[in-house]
């Protein structure tokens, strides 16, 4: 079959170009005001086509999101979190040129001519959140509906969190297994509204391991033999070090920025055990090679002392969990500079109702959470924040209290620097690969102007995020606005 590409993106099968020719002859037809795209018009049409054009958008006609400003901005009267220190700094004005952020200098500039000049009454000017562990598909819908549906469902459903997502605050997410690259570059063209997508693509698990949501009936796998929900993307099954690195080399052709390996059981698979192993060190490390090859880096679902410790001998560079860990593992990451990306889980609220063996799993975790992060106190563990809040548009509105857990084992100002500086020092290994090669979660000149406006002071009120309607004011990403309360 052959391939063609479209933009200078990704390539397309050749047999889905017409249905892509189509529908961005569509678009640029028409004339579509960015007042309807705040309503939702073009958010609905760009997610309906996700699944047929998939990373043939790039090439689609740009539509400015909501708010876009017209010229320079200039913020005065704010207090200024960095993202890297621990107390704020007041007295400051800073200017946004394009997506960046121009100065930040003390006082009031002597002119202001040409930009517009927000007075941001004394609040609290911090970096947008960034998100480690989220799962822009499978967040807004249950997961039988994503296991069932058809995907322009599950596009539809996800271009809607995603626009709720980046008004939570979060203007960065990592993507942590799932075809969000479609996603992505709508966000990116300007089609939709929403965060940034650092994509791993699907998720590589071993048969039985966790990810592998397999039917019986799909049992027992045949040589070339690929199952329907592994085509759609969600998960890849390799058995063999060569089937790792085709896997691998396959999420990049579209688009990966980092690789996620499945390396022990999981809580929602319901067929998986906790506490099984799926990749050998040699597997494992082929996905490592890989990705070096690539320029970039791999991510290990692992929960066990067992499972880390594998992971972290094949040359993972970050764990994804680790909830069970022991003092031994937690020394070992230490040492070898490993980061730990934990979510905060601490009852049954983070998490849809679950019944059975996946309960029981969760509460085990749960149960852990505790522990792992005394542990990595204790060894100076490098530590990022996510949530993996999936399966429920209700659970996914808590993603900034997820981050107020945190307030059981560090201060505000250390739980928004995990959330901010530190994940988006975590972003930075992408290397080669990283689609946005600025700096992120933190506010400094030249860095991407990602930002939000806090009523309070949330280094001493963490609790102020986790209602981000009534304490965000603005919620700017990119150098555009999406949230300003404070416009005239």
């Amino acid at each position: 079959m052959s391939w063609k590409k479209y933009g200078g993106t990704t390539a397309i099968r050749s047999s889905q170009s017409c249905l892509c020719d189509k529908a961005l002859a569509m678009y640029a037809n028409q004339r579509i005001s960015a007042d309807l795209s705040r309503r939702g018009f073009v958010t609905g049409m760009a997610a309906s086509m996700l699944s047929l054009i998939l990373p043939g958008l790039a090439s689609a006609q740009r539509i400015s999101p909501p708010g876009a400003p017209a010229s320079p901005v200039l913020f005065t009267n704010f207090r200024l979190f960095d993202g890297k220190s621990s107390t704020l700094r007041n007295g400051l004005s800073m200017s946004i040129d394009g997506n960046r952020i121009g100065h930040i200098a003390n006082g009031q500039p002597a002119s202001t001519d040409g930009k517009t000049v927000i007075d941001c009454g004394g609040r609290v000017m911090m970096p947008g959140l960034i998100d480690m562990h989220w799962h822009a598909l499978l967040a807004a819908l249950p997961i039988a509906t994503v296991l069932q549906a058809d995907m322009g469902l599950i596009y539809l459903a996800a271009s809607g969190e995603a626009e709720r997502t980046l008004l939570r605050g979060f203007t960065t997410i990592r993507d942590a297994g799932g075809p969000a690259f479609a996603l992505k570059q709508a966000i990116d063209g300007g089609l939709i509204s929403g965060p940034r997508i650092y994509a791993c693509g699907a998720m590589i698990t071993t048969t039985g391991g966790h990810g592998d949501f397999r039917p019986v009936t799909d049992i027992p796998r045949t040589t070339g033999q690929i199952s329907k929900l592994e085509t759609v993307g969600g998960f890849a099954i390799a058995d063999t070090e060569d089937e790792v690195r085709l896997r691998v080399r396959e999420q990049f052709l579209q688009g990966a920025v980092q690789i996620k390996m499945v390396g022990s059981g999981g809580v929602s698979t319901p067929r998986s055990p906790i506490d099984m192993l799926t990749f050998t060190e040699p597997q494992l490390r082929a996905a490592v090679e890989t990705a070096a090859d690539w320029g970039t880096y791999v991510l290990s679902h692992a929960y066990t002392p067992e499972a880390v410790q594998r992971s972290v001998s094949a040359g993972v560079q970050c764990i994804e969990h680790g909830h069970l860990i022991d003092e031994r593992t937690a020394a070992l990451l230490a040492k070898n500079g490993t980061w730990l990306s934990m979510q905060p889980f601490v009852d049954e609220n983070d998490a849809v109702p679950l019944t059975g063996p996946s309960r029981e799993k969760f509460l085990e975790v749960t149960a852990g959470t505790n522990s792992t992060f005394r542990l990595a106190r204790k060894h100076g563990i490098k530590t990022a924040f996510g949530t993996d809040l999936i399966f429920s548009p209700a659970l996914a509105a808590r993603q900034g209290t997820m981050l107020t857990h945190l307030s059981r084992w560090y201060s505000g100002a250390e739980a928004l620097r995990m959330a901010t500086a530190a994940n988006g020092q975590l972003l930075a290994l992408s290397g080669e690969r990283n689609p946005y090669p600025g700096k992120l979660g933190v506010l400094e000149e030249g860095a991407y102007a990602d930002l939000l406006l806090a009523e309070g002071n949330p280094l001493e009120d963490l609790n102020l995020v986790a209602d981000p309607d009534k304490n965000l004011r603005i919620v700017m990403k990119d150098g555009r606005f999406y949230k300003n309360t404070l416009a005239a």
